[in-house]
């Protein structure tokens, strides 16, 4: 009777160690909406701020087919207006650490319906495009810290990101990220990043579910005081 009950016993330890490994391989699909994330070489704050200016780069895209915002469309109405998920969370950085604000655009105009949208962009993606942009930044010398954001699409950054990255040299300078999601964060672009930037000092950022982004400003604000860049 007691080895019967010492093997129900271990049956249940077992049982409960897999489903805790289940739930927490599967953390950032359920519930996980902002996090801050550790520096690159164990940096987490902008040491170096100085005197330089802040830039604040995004690229978003926000979604016009009519659907709600609260539904997980990319868009969220902030003030009356209509404004994309990263969009939203460039603005709320501009105006905590008093940085000038630039949107990525590009030549191509993208589907404004959700389908659409993320078929254009699994395509840029399978045949690695480079698709050309409309925006330039024209005195990047000016700055010492870029924040840069975007969506997170098929798990990795926008293609658009790829053109922006290939045409400036951000050595010298700190990239701070920042990313809106579904539930996968950053992915791998972090890692990417650096490898395109091997002289800039890349932070890991912060990343906001897309359910979240109405909802993000204090989770935000709390980010930016911690690595010393909110004014």
């Amino acid at each position: 009777m007691k080895k019967k009950l010492y093997i129900i016993g271990m049956l249940l330890i077992v049982l409960s160690a897999t489903f805790y490994c289940f739930a927490g391989s599967h953390e950032d699909t359920i519930t996980v909406a902002e996090d801050v994330l550790s520096g690159v070489q164990g940096e987490s704050s902008v040491s170096a701020r100085a005197d330089g200016r802040v830039l604040v780069a995004y690229f978003s895209v926000p979604e016009t087919d009519g659907v709600d915002a609260s539904s997980g469309a990319s868009r969220v109405v902030s003030d009356g207006k209509v404004l994309g998920n990263t969009q939203y969370v460039a603005t709320v950085i501009r105006e905590a650490t008093g940085g000038d604000l630039f949107e990525i655009k590009t030549v191509r105009t993208y589907p404004g319906s959700h389908k659409a949208l993320i078929d254009a962009a699994k395509e840029e993606i399978d045949s690695g495009a480079r698709p050309k942009l409309a925006t330039h930044i024209e005195n990047l010398k000016d700055y010492d810290v870029i924040f840069i954001g975007f969506p997170n699409w098929w798990y990795d950054m926008p293609m658009p990101l790829y053109t922006f990255f290939d045409e400036y040299d951000f050595s010298g300078k700190t990239i701070v990220l920042f990313c809106t999601h579904g539930g996968s964060r950053f992915s791998g672009a972090i890692k990417t990043i650096r490898e395109l930037e091997k002289g800039a000092t890349v932070l890991d950022g912060y990343a906001v579910s897309r359910d979240r982004v109405a909802d993000s400003k204090d989770g935000i604000l709390k980010w930016l005081e911690k690595i010393g860049m909110k004014k």
